[in-house]
């Protein structure tokens, strides 16, 4: 099938189009955008300037991708928005591209799904297979690791990571870094434990499971002192990746780390 483009497009003489692109009516394609071989672009999509779509992504009706940022400082310097392939983008989704006080770029990686009105801020970082549910909100310069749910009607503040493989509940708030591999919920979002529902499903095996929880007893419910927990797990869970890759995110975090639910005072020290 080639490229077909309905006659209402406008599209910016230096746009690049690839091939088998579906073109709906009203889409607006700016100027130096890229819209790679596949990519089926539904009526009333806005691609903004300086924003690349891969392979065989689908948007939906009224999305609006590479917005200008909301950030007071922004005065119109030549920034990007990246999408990798196979991404559904549903309908009034809006991604702003980068900032030059960030890192000039929004990156969004494959195979995600962001659900209708979720947001994406400036600068933020998006892994593969990540699904943003409906109305979820992310503020600038926020990491979310690949395989990442969040639930919908959540928001994380600007600069927090979310580690890869966490599920965070609904109508939830994060102001602190999610670690990789937990589940998170409660309208001020904190931590009950592995998301072993979620790893299993993963193909993670009992070893990654069983070691991840006994890590985060170990590092959250144990009592001690944030750095004595994570010493301990050094010293008592080896060779298992999943738990290293735990431990090295929360000594990482400069944002500190939420907390357990049962944690009333918030985040350990």
């Amino acid at each position: 099938m080639s490229t077909d483009i309905h006659s209402t497009a406008v599209i910016d003489q230096t746009a690049e189009i690839g091939e088998n692109v579906h073109i709906g009516p009203y889409v607006v394609i700016g100027a130096e955008a890229k819209v790679g071989d596949g990519t089926f672009l539904e009526s009333h999509t806005v691609i903004q300037a300086n924003t690349e779509l891969g392979k065989n992504n689908h948007v939906h009706p009224h999305a609006v991708i590479g917005g200008e940022p909301q950030h007071s400082a922004y005065k119109g310097e030549k920034t990007y928005t990246r999408i990798g392939d196979n991404n559904i983008i549903r309908e009034c989704v809006t991604i702003h591209r980068g900032t030059v006080q960030g890192s000039e770029e929004t990156k969004i990686g494959s195979n995600c799904m962001f659900m209708a009105y979720s947001h994406i801020a400036h600068d933020c970082s998006v892994g593969d297979n990540a699904i943003l549910a409906n109305a979820v909100q992310l503020a600038g310069h926020v990491e979310v690791g690949r395989n990442v749910i969040i639930s919908g009607l959540s928001a994380v503040q600007q600069f927090i990571r979310i580690g890869e493989y966490a599920f965070l509940g609904g109508a939830s708030g994060y102001k602190l870094d999610v670690p990789p591999f937990m589940l998170a919920h409660g309208v001020r979002g904190m931590l009950f434990g592995p998301n072993l529902i979620g790893l299993r499903r993963n193909g993670f095996d009992s070893d990654a499971c069983k070691g991840l929880k006994r890590a985060y007893k170990t590092i959250f419910r144990s009592g001690l002192k944030r750095d004595d927990g994570l010493a301990l797990v050094e010293e008592e869970i080896t060779g298992i990746a999943e738990v290293d890759r735990l431990v090295s995110f929360i000594r990482e975090s400069k944002n500190g780390v939420t907390p357990d639910h049962k944690q009333r005072s918030g985040n350990a020290n």
